[in-house]
């Protein structure tokens, strides 16, 4: 299998996604949209992964090529290509599927718990996601869910962290891929905003605490992918 990712800054990558990727022995190409608006591998792949960032999907004004990728979004989508979107990545999802986004009243950063619900399209992750399990968030922003999509994972401060588009395309608010690397590569980037504190921002020794859920969270990223090649 052919799986094309778009990643925005150099600090969210794919994670365990690639060592999902090499142990599977898929073929794999990417648009870093920092570097580059060449698209053109895209074509030939089977799927699209769609990577984090701290950009807003309505700052097209700062990011021009983001109008492009949403574009690029919804022509996968349309030819039933596999999509999986995280964080921004599931952001840029909904907007290609016509949903709105925009800035959140709180920012969500650390490890919080997420409560998964199995109903409509998103029973068929009755076996893949557990129903409560803690993870890791980094976002300011949320949308709206797609018009014909399935939600099936709220948090305390975010009622939309996930959802399910037909049978090929989820959307994911959240990090299960994060390795220890880019974990804290992600807290350098937040120092900022985790000095302001807030009711769902935790600091970096409280972040620190948590390492051991790493683990947890990529066999799940790992049962995703499967489900998802599967498909």
């Amino acid at each position: 299998m052919h799986i094309h990712y778009f990643q925005h800054v150099p600090f969210e990558g794919l994670g365990c996604i690639a060592d999902w990727i090499t142990k599977e022995n898929h073929q794999l190409s990417h648009t870093r949209w920092y570097e580059t608006t060449d698209t053109s591998q895209l074509a030939n792949a089977d799927w699209l992964i769609v990577m984090g960032g701290p950009m807003g999907v309505y700052e097209q004004d700062q990011h021009p090529w983001i109008q492009t990728e949403i574009a690029l979004i919804r022509e996968a989508i349309q030819q039933n290509k596999k999509v999986l979107g995280i964080c921004l990545g599931s952001q840029l999802v909904a907007a290609a599927l016509g949903a709105n986004v925009y800035p959140h009243t709180q920012i969500e950063l650390g490890w919080f718990p997420l409560d998964v619900t199995f109903q409509d399209r998103a029973a068929t992750l009755e076996h893949i996601l557990p129903q409560h399990f803690s993870t890791f968030h980094f976002h300011g922003d949320t949308f709206d869910v797609p018009a014909g999509a399935t939600r099936f994972a709220a948090s305390a401060a975010c009622s939309n962290q996930a959802y399910i588009y037909g049978d090929r395309v989820i959307g994911l608010q959240f990090h299960m891929e994060l390795t220890p690397a880019a974990l804290q590569g992600m807290v350098a980037f937040g120092a900022n905003i985790i000095a302001t504190g807030g009711p769902f921002i935790q600091n970096e020794e409280k972040i620190n605490q948590h390492l051991n859920l790493l683990t947890q969270n990529n066999a799940t990223m790992f049962r995703l992918l499967d489900f998802m090649a599967a498909l």
